[in-house]
């Protein structure tokens, strides 16, 4: 029960919502990096190198075996090194946009935690905080004085 009381907690603070929107951004996301690579990058890439499809190269270790009627005895073995070059365009892109969003998230979040910058406005609980340390300092300063 107490598992069923964590997860109802969880799933009511947004938490859940949260990574679900996350997810199904995420999915999107990769679907639109995925077409970008595939039908933007790889054509480019495939033109240097004098049409070769990158995506289709493989380093072939066994030939495919068929008889004589062409039926096939045994498939071929290879390394598609094509498909590992095309994910790992793939990560890079993914990877630079996440860096690049967390950074200016980041920047957003540090302006908006400055009290003294009023062009953003502060989180409550950022703003209360900050009172509650200059009420402190100035409490501080109060028994210095009365100390003397």
């Amino acid at each position: 029960m107490a598992l069923l009381k964590e997860f109802k907690e969880f799933a009511v603070k947004g938490n859940m919502m949260d990574m679900a929107i996350g997810i199904i951004i995420g999915a999107s996301f990769n679907k639109i990096i995925d077409v970008l690579v595939k039908q933007v990058l790889m054509p480019p890439l495939s033109l240097l190198s004098n049409g070769i499809n990158l995506e289709n190269r493989k380093l072939v270790l066994q030939e495919a075996l068929s008889n004589p009627s062409g039926d096939l005895i045994k498939e071929e073995v290879a390394i598609g090194y094509g498909a590992l070059m095309e994910a790992f365009l793939d990560f890079l892109i993914i990877g630079f946009t996440v860096f690049v969003v967390v950074k200016f998230m980041n920047r957003l979040r540090a302006k908006a935690q400055d009290t003294k910058d009023e062009t953003v406005v502060t989180p409550k609980d950022i703003e209360l905080l900050s009172n509650l340390e200059s009420l402190m300092k100035e409490q501080n300063e109060l028994l210095k004085s009365q100390a003397k």
